[in-house]
């Protein structure tokens, strides 16, 4: 029962970090388009 309970916590805590990465990537990006129509609209 421990062996389970420690691979379920495990495999939650991975989910989370990989989620955690795919929001922080999708951040970035949507800063990067912002940049991207400032400079435009600067020029």
């Amino acid at each position: 029962m421990k062996r389970f309970a420690s691979l379920l916590m495990l495999s939650l805590f991975a989910a989370a970090v990989l989620a955690g990465c795919n929001t922080i990537a999708g951040a970035g990006k949507d800063v990067q388009k912002a940049g991207e129509a400032v400079e435009d609209a600067a020029n």
